[in-house]
């Protein structure tokens, strides 16, 4: 059992920018409502090719992120096989022990799991993605004086433990899930963009 996987994250969430789940603090207003993509570029998980595949989950965390939880909804990309899914969800609910084992204590409640079409992109720093038609974010990061993404690192908490991750804003974040509750619509708010290597 085990994982190798790397590609690149996508995160919107209702807090002002920068996040301040990041650094263990609460919440603005309280609770975050927040979207995750994982956009898998090549990897496997126990000998299976997940490779071009991307996890979306919509999240309704209630307060501090470190308190766990979450309320989630799971979007698999419907290009997935039913054994690709497997290992998928099973890596996220982390019955494969690694990084992202540390992550799934935090979902107190998964809501449902859905195929999905999922379109996601990064191309110069800056990334939009598309889930069937109950979500969509355009995000886009800060950057220094010499136009170098700004980032973060060595946080209390992240969605990509272990990699760096780059602090911005989504000038549009939408989610409309409402047989969930689900139902938002920010703009100008956080993002998170980054790149990460699981090893599991």
């Amino acid at each position: 059992m085990g994982y190798s996987i790397e590609g690149k994250l996508l995160e919107a969430c209702s807090c002002g920018a920068p996040c301040p789940c990041w650094i263990g603090a609460d919440p603005d207003g309280g609770a975050c409502d927040a979207l995750l993509a994982y956009q898998y570029e090549r990897g496997q998980i126990n000998g299976v090719d997940v490779g071009g595949l991307t996890l979306a989950l919509a999240a309704r965390i209630p307060g501090n992120v470190l308190q766990g939880n979450w309320r989630v909804i799971a979007y698999v990309d419907e290009r997935a096989t039913p054994e690709q899914k497997e290992m998928i969800l099973g890596a996220h609910t982390g019955r494969f022990g690694g990084p992202l084992a540390e992550l799934a204590p935090l979902i107190g409640e998964v809501l449902g799991v859905y195929d999905a079409r999922i379109e996601s992109s990064v191309r110069e720093g800056k990334g939009t993605i598309a889930v069937g038609d109950v979500i969509s974010a355009e995000m886009e990061p800060y950057t220094d004086a010499k136009g170098r993404p700004t980032k973060l690192v060595d946080t209390v908490f992240s969605t990509i433990p272990g990699s760096p991750a780059y602090v911005g804003r989504a000038s549009s974040f939408r989610t409309n899930v409402p047989q969930h509750g689900f139902t938002w619509e920010f703009n100008g708010r956080n993002a998170v963009l980054g790149d990460f290597r699981f090893e599991g």
